[in-house]
Formats: C-alpha cells, sequence, structure tokens
C-alpha cells in the first residue's frame, strides 16, 4: 500500500464549466505553499492527491489554504479487486484501537460490479471474520473505514481533516485592504481571501502621532494573513499632513468624516494604479461614528469603487472570534494607536451631511496633499521580519 494524501475539494465542484480553472489555482497555490517540500501532485476534477515523505507536516500546511475542503491521509492500492481490497481494509485497521466499527463506501466507479452497501458489507465480514472482540456500530461508531473506489485505485482511509474551504486565493482577482491595526480589518482580509480575493493593503500613518510600533504591528498583522496565502504588498501612505490640515480647518465633529473621504480617494487612487478590482475594510454597521448607513453613505460618495465590507453584519464578539481562530488577536490589541484614534472629537458626528463635508473640504487645497501622499507611499512586501520583536511586546 501507498501512504498519501487525498485533497477533497468540496465548493470547487460546484463550479461547472470554470471547475478546471478553480483547481489550477488550487494546484498553483499549493505548490507555492509546499515548495520546500519534495512533493509530488497530481489532480483530476474530483480530487487531489500528494506524495511525499513529509505526509503530516504537509498536511498541516494544507489545513490553512482556501480551496481545500478535506485533507485525508489515505492508504492507496492500485487495483479494484475486492479481495485486494478486503486485505488492504483489515491492513489500516490493524493501526487503530478499536471495539466497534462501520464501513462506508464510496463507489465512483459506477461500472463496477458490486454497489457501495454491498462493498461496505463484504469488507466489513472479513474485518469481524478476521479480529478478535470487534463489533459492527452503524450509528456511534468507534472507527469509520472508508473505501473510496475511483478509476485510479482505491483509496482507503479513516480520518478526515476539515479545511477551511472557501475560494483559491487569486480566481477572483485582486482587491486593496484597508489595513488598520485593529481587529476588524485583519478579519475581513481573511475572509474575502476565503471568497477567492488576492489582496494587497493599504495603511495609513501619521508620524510623529502614530509610532513606529503602530507601523510594525500592522505589518506583523500582514504576515499572519500570508499563512492563508503567498504574499502581500503593503502600500504605506504617509497621511500626517492631510490630518492636520483637515484638523486646523475646523473640521470639529466632522473630523473623521472628513478623514475618511480622503483614504478612500487615496484608496482608490492606488487600486486603480495597481490594478486591483475593490476595496476591502473592516467596517461593521454602527460599530463607530463612521460606520452608521449615513456615514458610509456620505463618506463613500467619493469612490465609484466596490467597496466590499465583509464584517458588516457581524457583531463584535463573532468578529473577535474569527480573530483568535486565525491568529491576528492577539497583535491587534496590542496598544499602539492608529491614524484613526489621533484627533478623534469629543462627539464625532453620527449622521454627516454630505453638503457640509463639501464645504469642509474646499477650506483646504487636499488635492494637492493626496497627490503627495501618494508620490511618497513607502512600499513593503511580506512575508518579510519585522524590525520589532512581536513577541516581546505581547
Amino acid at each position: 500500500m501507498e501512504k498519501l494524501i487525498m485533497i477533497k475539494y468540496g465548493e470547487l465542484t460546484t463550479k461547472k464549466g470554470n471547475r478546471d480553472n478553480f483547481i489550477s489555482c488550487l494546484l498553483n497555490n499549493i505548490h507555492n505553499k509546499l515548495k520546500t517540500y519534495d512533493v509530488k501532485i497530481t489532480k483530476d476534477r474530483s480530487r487531489m492527491y500528494i506524495e511525499s515523505k513529509n505526509i503530516d507536516e504537509i498536511s498541516e500546511v494544507l489545513t490553512n489554504i482556501f480551496g481545500v475542503h478535506g485533507i485525508v491521509i489515505a492508504y492507496k492500492i492500485n487495483t479494484n479487486n475486492i479481495e485486494e481490497i478486503k486485505k488492504a481494509s483489515l491492513e489500516v485497521l490493524n493501526f487503530k484501537n478499536f471495539e466497534t466499527f462501520k464501513v462506508v463506501t464510496n463507489r465512483a466507479l459506477k461500472d463496477y460490479p458490486m454497489d457501495s452497501m454491498k462493498i461496505s458489507k463484504v469488507v466489513g465480514g472479513y474485518i469481524l471474520a478476521n479480529t478478535k472482540n470487534k463489533k459492527v456500530d452503524v450509528h456511534n461508531p468507534e472507527e469509520i473505514l472508508r473505501i473510496d473506489l475511483r478509476s485510479e485505485g482505491c483509496f482507503i482511509y479513516t480520518n478526515e481533516i476539515p479545511g477551511i474551504g472557501g475560494y483559491p486565493v487569486g480566481i477572483q482577482g485582486k482587491g486593496l485592504l484597508m489595513l488598520s491595526g485593529g481587529i476588524d480589518s485583519p478579519v475581513s482580509g481573511y475572509l474575502a481571501m476565503k471568497r477567492g480575493i488576492n489582496i494587497d493593503c493599504i495603511y495609513f500613518e501619521s508620524p510623529p502621532h502614530t509610532s513606529i510600533e503602530a507601523k510594525n504591528k500592522v505589518i506583523s498583522l500582514a504576515n499572519i494573513l500570508c499563512k492563508y496565502t503567498n504574499k502581500i504588498k503593503i502600500h504605506i501612505v504617509p497621511f500626517t499632513k492631510i490630518q492636520e490640515a483637515i484638523y486646523k480647518n475646523n473640521a470639529s465633529n466632522y473630523m473623521i468624516t472628513i478623514m475618511r473621504r480622503m483614504m478612500y480617494r487615496i484608496a482608490q487612487e492606488v487600486a486603480l494604479k495597481n490594478n486591483l478590482k475593490v476595496l476591502i475594510n473592516g467596517e461593521s454597521i454602527g460599530q463607530v461614528a463612521s460606520q452608521t448607513l449615513e456615514s458610509m453613505s456620505v463618506i463613500n460618495e467619493v469612490t465609484n469603487m466596490p467597496v466590499i465590507r465583509p464584517v458588516a453584519c457581524l457583531d463584535k464578539l463573532e468578529i473577535i472570534d474569527i480573530a483568535k481562530k486565525i491568529g491576528t488577536y492577539e497583535t491587534s490589541i496590542l496598544p499602539y494607536e492608529d491614524c484613526c484614534t489621533i484627533f478623534l472629537p469629543k462627539h464625532p458626528i453620527i449622521k454627516p451631511v454630505l453638503n457640509k463635508c463639501i464645504s469642509i473640504e474646499k477650506r483646504f487645497n487636499f488635492e494637492k496633499l493626496i497627490k503627495e501622499a501618494i508620490d511618497n507611499i513607502e512600499v513593503i512586501e511580506v512575508p518579510k521580519k519585522t524590525d520589532v520583536d512581536i513577541e516581546n511586546l505581547l
């Protein structure tokens, strides 16, 4: 018997005419993630197979690749002879410690002379006859032996490791994630990637009002998100002059609204320049003043690009649960302020008026400031080591 990894696609199999493109994208992503391993990968329209001496390590890597629904460490025999299947099934179960079991067969090979129920019954009977103190329990067995009959051979296994599902990253093109140092935006980036969107990130810094630690915190968050993709480019925008101009021109309780409108203008220009199709952010409806429906509408008015808000309808506890699951939470709660928290008015407007925003913006030459900011963007590509040891900051 040959031990290998069998990957199940899940949602990809619903794509019909586009299935081959989705599977090829997944194959490319897996190749990139496993490039440090000696592997042989083959695929068909229903399964992918990985042969390697590092099965356990590779299985762990695969759990963080979007598009993988299930990961199976299987034993393959290159025949569909029922006698060989019986012997191999017994050998696989001999690796296990159990008292009750059942056999489940998937007969993808439809012209096989026995149906699935018959195969399961025959193999189960053979196991009972060749073991001691074992019983069949079809309702609550300790072990389930699975037999997958396919044209390329028979695959026998007991456990399936859940993948994270979704679509392969990149199959839907690229978007620009507005990445702050908070909890919500990294979760939005993760959820966007799960729907097949590859991401660049944009971060607005305002030195000396924001610290180098705040910048490194964002770089660290992008590094964590790289666990679910390959590389992420971060566009770091110098935002100090724009924020100071807004503050000096008596924006008052409109400060955050005007600031967000400037961010959207810059994000759109960066996205267009880099052929990114959508903007992505961590706005959650009603969570803060700039995220009421009225605020979103007024802020969104400055862009004609699609804006995706993956966490818009989640409450904070739901977002935190996802952040903990994907490994961004502990970094997100580090106490370094981003530019959204400086110059914060005591009572930010929750129902801004568009004409009022336009009137405030006429008080200063924001077009010139935006151009200057875009011309001085710093671009960093991760994964890379940050200048700060995040472990020592936790």
